[in-house]
């Protein structure tokens, strides 16, 4: 179990696979608490869903955070900001290099 999920949602679940256990979040049982409608969602923004629920810590994801991403209107005018900590990041091999040198230089940004 991830130690930084709050899961207030309850939508922790153990997926057993030949033996081994593995950690999944499941977007359904938001829409059966009347949270959202994440089963109508682009793919993208399911999967940043998923992150939000994953990552729930009540410092920097709230359940706030979820309950606004999962009820997400794109014909509203309101917008918020999310977090997102992705887990890796997949490069071609030509993209890779500059990628690279990008988060270099910002990483030498930081105070």
């Amino acid at each position: 179990m991830s130690p930084a999920s709050k899961n207030s949602f309850g939508t922790r679940e153990t997926l057993q696979v030949d033996g081994k256990g593995y950690e999944i979040f499941l977007l359904s049982v938001l829409e059966k608490k009347g949270v959202g409608h994440a089963g109508k969602l682009p793919f993208s923004l399911r999967v940043l869903l998923e992150n939000l629920l994953r990552q729930e810590d009540g410092r920097f994801v709230h359940a706030k955070d979820i309950e606004a991403l999962a009820g997400w209107d794109p014909n509203a005018a309101t917008q918020k900001e999310i977090s997102f900590m992705p887990a890796r990041v997949l490069l071609q091999d030509f993209t890779g290099v500059p990628c690279v040198v990008d988060l270099a230089a910002m990483a030498r940004g930081r105070p």
